[in-house]
Protein backbone atom coordinates (compact mmCIF):
# COMPACT_ATOMS: atom_id res chain seq x y z
CA UNK A 1 0.00 0.00 0.00
CA UNK A 2 2.68 2.50 0.91
CA UNK A 3 4.56 1.45 -2.19
CA UNK A 4 1.45 2.20 -4.34
CA UNK A 5 1.56 5.71 -2.58
CA UNK A 6 5.22 6.88 -3.02
CA UNK A 7 4.85 6.00 -6.43
CA UNK A 8 1.86 7.85 -7.09
CA UNK A 9 3.16 10.66 -5.17
CA UNK A 10 6.11 10.41 -7.88
CA UNK A 11 4.29 10.33 -10.68
CA UNK A 12 2.13 13.09 -9.71
CA UNK A 13 5.58 15.18 -9.48
CA UNK A 14 6.69 13.99 -12.31
CA UNK A 15 3.36 15.54 -14.29
CA UNK A 16 3.37 18.68 -12.61
CA UNK A 17 7.36 19.23 -13.78
CA UNK A 18 6.16 18.19 -16.95
CA UNK A 19 3.45 20.73 -16.93
CA UNK A 20 5.86 23.72 -15.57
CA UNK A 21 8.57 23.37 -17.92
CA UNK A 22 5.67 23.06 -20.61
CA UNK A 23 4.29 26.17 -19.44
CA UNK A 24 7.90 27.90 -18.97
CA UNK A 25 8.61 26.72 -22.19
CA UNK A 26 5.49 27.74 -24.27
CA UNK A 27 5.76 31.67 -22.56
CA UNK A 28 9.59 31.74 -23.72
CA UNK A 29 8.61 30.91 -27.09
CA UNK A 30 5.60 33.69 -27.38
Amino acid sequence: MLFYKDLLFLLICMLLLVICVLVGVAFLTL
